[in-house]
């Protein structure tokens, strides 16, 4: 049984999936919403937001995700980052689970992946729950209705939750499953209602399709100058760094927050949407992020709120501290219609460094690029997780490990290309401590991070006086306008001389230490940069 749109050229019947109950294709916000209301999924909170909580799991699952291992991806996967299952276990997975989904109502979703046409997948996402289909046509690009008829999908995604799998008939880790099959075109999602699952599932996808066309798929947010696109920049950078705070400046125009590729007609959103963290979000400094936790159809996820106001609570972490709320891009009253822009003119690489050892802004090298993309380094704080009772180094390949199906040097060599072909200016910024390391020091002025990213950007950062850091090579800004020039000179900003050289040592070690595995695998001058 089909429910509404069904003129469509290429239904689930089509694909060989039969026996469903309702199927609910293409519906838009008002319908979906009123379908989760009736199944019970949810609640409607201020201004039409939908709230919801994903029950016993608020993160994803990475150690249960698994790509099908064929001849055709057995030589091109990195099966150290991603777990292998047979094709046998998924087609019994398969199998299973269409089983399971007899008689079950479903919502389909038929959306793109690329902003950027010439590169675009179509990806059909079949959801058991009416708020995922809410939350992923927020997320994925919404082709104009009248394009739905002739709609082909290239790959299709089931997320399923009450599903559960098999480890030893499927060939899995645990009752949690995400498996990709590149042969089949398919992904398969069970066990768990988060629904960062089915965005993040697409992204793998992409990092995995888009690099044999020359195209550098990048975990990062990304913007341009108001009225010219040609002057764009790149944030990349893990949780906790600034990435979505510094991009979304009101002074230029955001293409995307989250992913993105770069081709050779530039920088391009994977994205229609926004998947906002809002623990300690505040209207004052991040109003238009803030503003669209209580707009029509905005999904909360697993965050407190009042019973009788429906009131948010931004501060209670008591569900997760990853609370989050998604929306589609045009919410934001900057993001760019087109979701488009030039060759990177910046790449900006951010960092939390808690051993108050970087300086809050560095210029890089091609070579120095690809060291410190590989190395993807952030710190852990104390008090973020139970045991850590000081800074600790988190280095995450491509500031993005978990999405990274070919090996992290395929990436970077991609990046360093596109680096030397377009001549682009790289940057790493610390966001972290100065003056001593966490517990000592203190956080960096978010003033003059400001300051340094402006003057970066509109390019009069490079017409200052640098110094050679003696830790990593870089070159270093000695004075900026504005900018304390002790700020730039992390040791000045230690008490103890000493106990800052110490401390250097010991992160460039770390740095050392956890790079040994690319080494291998990596060109001379790269190398170079790794010895410093």
């Amino acid at each position: 049984m089909s429910s509404g749109r069904v003129n469509l050229k290429f239904t689930l019947e089509d694909q060989g999936i039969t026996g469903l109950g309702a199927v609910y294709y293409n519906l838009m916000e008002p319908a979906l919403i009123q379908a989760a209301i009736k199944n019970g999924e949810g609640t409607l909170g201020q201004g039409g937001a939908f709230l919801v909580e994903t029950g016993k799991f608020t993160g994803r699952s990475p150690k249960d995700k698994h790509v099908v291992k064929t001849a055709s991806v057995a030589d091109t996967i990195w099966w150290e980052n991603n777990a292998e299952m047979s094709p046998e276990g998924f087609d019994a997975l398969y199998e299973d689970m269409l089983a399971h989904m007899k008689g079950r109502d479903y919502y389909v979703q038929d959306l793109v992946g690329g902003a950027d046409p010439e590169h675009a997948i179509n990806v059909r996402m079949v959801t058991e729950l009416a708020w995922h289909n809410l939350f992923i046509r927020h997320l994925l690009r919404r082709p104009e209705r009248d394009a739905l008829n002739s709609f082909l999908a290239d790959f299709t995604v089931i997320n399923c939750p009450s599903f559960q799998a098999d480890p030893a008939k499927h060939n899995c880790r645990s009752e949690t499953v995400i498996a990709m099959n590149f042969d089949r075109k398919l992904i398969l999602i069970g066990g768990t209602e988060y629904a960062g699952e089915n965005k993040k599932s697409v992204f793998s996808l992409l990092n995995y399709l888009l690099p044999e066309k020359g195209i550098m798929p990048m975990h990062c947010s990304a913007n341009h100058a108001k009225g010219n696109p040609v002057d764009s920049a790149i944030f990349f950078g893990l949780s906790g760094t600034g990435k979505t705070t510094l991009s979304a400046d009101p002074a230029r125009t955001l293409i995307g927050d989250d992913e993105h590729g770069w081709s050779n007609n530039g920088t391009f959103n994977f994205e229609g949407g926004c998947y906002a963290k809002t623990i300690n979000l505040s209207a004052e400094a991040e109003p238009e992020i803030f503003a669209t936790t209580t707009k029509f159809g905005t999904v909360i996820e697993n965050m407190v709120f009042d019973e009788e106001t429906f009131e948010l609570d931004y501060e209670d972490s008591s569900l997760t501290e990853n609370m989050r709320c998604a929306y589609p891009l045009h919410y934001i009253s900057n993001a760019s219609e087109t979701a488009t822009g030039g060759h990177p003119k910046n790449i900006i690489l951010l960092t939390c460094d808690a051993y108050g050892v970087l300086p809050p802004i560095a210029r890089l090298t091609p070579a120095q690029a690809m060291y410190h993309f590989l190395s993807g380094f952030t710190s852990k704080t104390p008090g973020t997780e139970r045991g850590v009772v000081e800074p600790e180094p988190t280095f995450s390949t491509c500031f993005g490990a978990p999405f990274m199906p070919r090996r992290p040097e395929v990436y970077g060599n991609l990046l360093r290309e596109k680096i030397a072909k377009h001549g682009a200016t790289c940057w790493l910024v610390n966001t972290g401590w100065t003056g001593g390391s966490y517990g000592t020091g203190s956080r960096m002025p978010i003033k003059a991070t400001r300051a340094l990213l402006t003057a970066a950007l509109d390019g009069s950062l490079n017409e200052a006086t640098f110094r050679k850091d003696g830790n990593f090579g870089f070159d270093v800004p000695v004075t900026l306008k504005g900018v304390d020039a002790t700020l730039l000179d992390p040791r000045s900003t230690w008490a103890d001389g000493a106990a800052y050289d110490a401390q250097a040592q010991k992160l460039v070690k770390m740095f050392a230490e956890n790079f040994e595995q690319y080494m291998p695998h990596i060109d001379d001058d790269v190398k170079a940069a790794a010895i410093g």
